[in-house]
């Protein structure tokens, strides 16, 4: 396999692409990956970023990825594919000292180093091209994408554009910051950061005198438990507050993890909007808990700081919300705080803090906002995405345009969810192609979610899944 990067593709509208991907994270390289296997079909990917990176910010030694390493970016889809982790280790000599390792579920940074293997040898991936503009062009029945192609530094280089019969956005997720902490990261030299960029200042924050983690999420665990393993017994001078009633461990029982199954995706984007936007608040442990194996690890660590007699010098406050924040003179940071079991309220004083506070979805309206008039929304001005993850359009707009990790409103909690990736590529693939190009099963999950199935293969009814593929008169055999 070759690591140049072929340079980037004439994509004119004589010759367009079949699909054009904006933004390389996992899911849209699990997209890249999946298509190069299926002959004559033209892709091209681009990011604004120089090179592949997941969650740099958040390689914390020692942390895993909360699902197995199967959930790649292609075995659960096509598992003799050349981009599985397997034959990335088997390309690195590695592949028995994983076997006698005994891992199930791997190492963050090793899992970041295998998607930047892939992202090295995978054609048609180009990174350092910024998308300006995306446009349907009535005239030839395609998106026109506008790009500038950066340097090294970051500057422009080369304008150019590129026409294509399809679009998928796999923009990503940024970190959220809480409405009462925002003027204090916005403010230069107040130490107060986001977990996402949490490496970068670490030193600074273990010699910080007092630190504060605000968030219960397996990112707050993380860092918390990172912090107290670094500093020394008896001055750890951390708190982590939560504002979850507990710090609760993540649902990880088999039948649990059957929400993160195509099955319960389909039976989720079935069920009416008012139905869905109840359910994902209450199901939060399923994607906002902590690891069993973490908490472990952080009870481990306190109990360990007990032995030579006193507690260590740690609070651990669950149910806790951050009413408002600002400084004091003494250039500390003073948190207002809100117990709402207690009905209590007190100010708590700090040297910097650490929001573990999660991500939210990017919105996509900005980066297609030529095509705003075509999107159609829900009630609450959401873009709809059907079954297929493709959001409904105007039928004036001839292609269709897929989401990646942008539609947890429409197909439930395993929207994020690594596991899902190579499936919902598949799916995406499939709904392109004649005939399915990757032949998914019909059903993957023991439970039966609701009493009218919506999956095929179900014991109620057997039914045929159907296929809403995107079809014009122009398109080449490979998408009929």
């Amino acid at each position: 396999m070759s690591t140049a990067q072929p340079p980037t593709p004439a994509a004119g509208p004589e010759q367009p692409l079949d699909l054009a991907g904006i933004g390389i994270g996992p899911f849209n390289l699990s997209l890249a990956a999946l298509a190069q296997g299926i002959p004559c079909l033209r892709t091209a990917f681009y990011e604004q970023r120089p090179a592949f990176h997941w969650h740099p910010g958040l390689l914390i030694d020692g942390a895993k990825v909360q699902v197995p390493f199967l959930a790649d970016l292609v075995t659960l889809a096509n598992p003799t594919s050349p981009w599985t982790f397997l034959n990335y280790l088997k390309a690195h000599e590695r592949l028995f000292p994983f076997y006698n390792a005994e891992r199930f579920h791997i190492e963050r940074a090793e899992y970041d180093a295998y998607c930047r293997w892939v992202s090295r040898h995978l054609p048609g991936l180009h990174f350092g091209h910024q998308i300006d503009a995306v446009r349907w062009n009535h005239d030839h029945l395609l998106f026109e994408l506008d790009f500038t192609e950066l340097d090294a530094t970051g500057e422009a280089r080369h304008m150019g554009r590129s026409y294509a019969r399809a679009l998928v956005l796999g923009v990503g997720t940024e970190p959220h910051v809480p409405a009462p902490l925002c003027p204090l990261v916005d403010t230069p030299g107040v130490p107060v950061i986001h977990s996402a960029d949490y490496l970068e200042h670490r030193e600074a924050l273990l010699a910080t005198g007092h630190v504060t983690v605000v968030g219960s999420g397996q990112s707050g665990a993380e860092v918390f438990l990172d912090l107290l393993r670094n500093r020394p017994p008896g001055a750890e001078g951390l708190h982590w507050l939560t504002r979850t009633p507990a710090f609760a461990p993540m649902e990880y029982s088999k039948l649990g993890l059957e929400h993160f199954t195509p099955d319960y995706a389909r039976y989720f984007h079935a069920l009416p909007e008012c139905v869905r936007d109840q359910l994902v608040p209450r199901q939060w442990q399923l994607y906002k808990g902590i690891a069993h194996d973490t908490m472990t690890d952080i009870h481990d660590e306190l109990y360990r700081r007990t032995r030579h007699g006193g507690w260590p010098d740690t609070v651990l406050t669950p149910g806790v919300t951050v009413r408002t924040a600002g400084r004091t003179a003494a250039a500390r940071l003073e948190l207002h705080l809100e117990h709402a079991q207690q009905g209590a309220r007190s100010r708590h004083i700090t040297e910097a803090v650490v929001l573990a506070t999660g991500y939210r979805e990017r919105r996509i309206d900005t980066i297609i906002a030529a095509l705003d008039p075509y999107i159609r929304r829900d009630s609450r001005e959401r873009p709809r995405i059907d079954e297929h993850h493709r959001i409904v359009l105007d039928p004036i707009v001839k292609g269709p345009i897929y989401v990646q990790n942008a539609q947890r409103h429409a197909h439930g909690v395993g929207a994020p969810d690594l596991g899902l990736a190579a499936w919902r590529s598949a799916v995406i693939l499939n709904s392109l192609t004649t005939e399915p190009v990757y032949p998914l099963p019909p059903r993957t999950a023991f439970t039966t979610f609701g009493l009218q199935p919506t999956h095929p293969g179900s014991a109620a009814g057997h039914l045929p899944e159907q296929r809403d593929s995107f079809r014009s008169s122009d398109t080449r055999a490979i998408l009929g």
